[in-house]
């Protein structure tokens, strides 16, 4: 069973209930979708809803009897919002049909890889000839079984504003940087030099967490899964509609980037509010939102 059911209110299901589960998404789903592959498998991919843009996707092949075969499950998190404009790229995991995307978002710094939540859309694009497509844009969204909330960090409207200065500023730096711009790259180099000694220097005297106010950094062995502290903007509770457990979806802005995280209220220690702090490690997901259906 997937790790992250209970991310979606399912924290003590059993493997026959895992079973009806499958089925009772297949049999009621809120959303299907069908499409050849290049290999002209005949792919299907069914979601239902367990409650408010939480839920479980069923994926699988139908066979020349029409009988369907399930390849893989996973429970998802249907985002609000778009993240980012950067352009995406896709690629296929090795051991099934499923797929993980890849962007280069400027205000990581990093290339954020995520597991793609509509495969349909983009098999549909890739048999027909259609990519690359252009105009579309990205919602991320998060599952998470561990996380704690923290205090929020003391600032005014100047920090604010300076803070909005720098990151406006090394953007342009990263965006110049990646172009193959010398002087782009020597100053981020001396920028990220100077915040490690200031850095070394408070340490010894500050809290860490009083000094890094947001970080997303990747975590264990699987590309998609990262280490997150940043600050919550939002915050619902939701109830699973089999289970009855709650879950909280917060959204949270990292790094300059907004996406919603689900998790369980019996996984989250504190109390979540505007403001505070989610520290945490997610399962990133993400749907790539098409100009026009494919």
């Amino acid at each position: 069973m997937h790790r992250y059911l209970r991310a979606i209110g399912f924290s003590e299901i059993t493997s026959p209930e895992y079973k009806k589960l499958m089925i009772d998404t297949i049999k009621n789903p809120d959303y299907r979708g069908y499409t050849l592959s290049e290999n002209d498998d005949f792919l299907a991919e069914f979601s239902k809803n367990y409650a408010s843009e939480l839920g479980l996707t069923v994926s699988g092949t139908f066979d020349e009897k029409e009988n369907f075969q399930i390849e893989y499950v996973f429970p998802y998190l249907k985002g609000a919002g778009i993240t980012s404009y950067e352009d995406v790229s896709v690629e296929r995991h090795a051991a099934e049909e499923s797929f993980a995307g890849i962007c280069d978002d400027y205000r990581l710094g990093i290339s954020l890889i995520f597991y793609l939540q509509n495969r349909i859309p983009y098999v549909k694009a890739l048999t027909t000839k259609k990519l690359p497509v252009r105009g579309t844009t990205l919602t991320l969204s998060a599952l998470s079984v561990r996380g704690s909330v923290l205090l929020p960090i003391v600032k005014d409207s100047w920090d604010l504003n300076r803070r909005k200065e720098q990151s406006t500023k090394r953007q342009a730096l990263m965006r110049d940087a990646k172009n193959g711009n010398e002087k782009a790259i020597e100053s981020l180099t001396l920028e990220d030099m100077d915040t490690y000694q200031e850095m070394s220097r408070r340490i010894y005297r500050e809290d860490l967490y009083s000094l890094v106010e947001t970080s997303f950094m990747p975590y264990g062995v699987e590309c998609d899964q990262y280490a997150i502290l940043g600050e919550i903007l939002c915050v619902q509770t939701v109830t699973n509609s089999v289970t009855k457990e709650k879950i909280d979806i917060l959204t949270v802005q990292v790094n300059d980037l907004t996406f919603d995280v689900a998790i369980n209220i019996i996984d989250l220690v504190g109390e979540p509010k505007v403001g505070r702090r989610f520290k945490g490690v997610i399962w990133l997901q993400g749907r790539i939102n098409y100009p026009e259906e494919i």
